[in-house]
């Protein structure tokens, strides 16, 4: 299926967000996740599944001053 990840287009065969991450190799950095505008909380990640034509955004928090 394709998805929109951080305003990129990628191919996946992912059908929830935490088996998306462990695709991409982000699962460590991500703090925040969101499909279509919508928070999903982190320990819904592993049930929240993914659709065709998501959007898809990862955020990570970097610390810095």
């Amino acid at each position: 299926m394709t998805i929109i990840v951080n305003g990129e287009k990628k191919e996946t065969t992912s059908k929830v967000i935490q088996e998306l991450l462990c695709e991409l190799g982000i699962e460590e950095k991500v703090m925040a996740a969101a499909i279509n505008m919508n928070v999903v909380k982190k320990e819904n990640w592993t049930t929240h599944p993914l659709n065709e034509n998501d959007k898809v955004e990862f955020l990570q928090f970097v610390g810095g001053g």
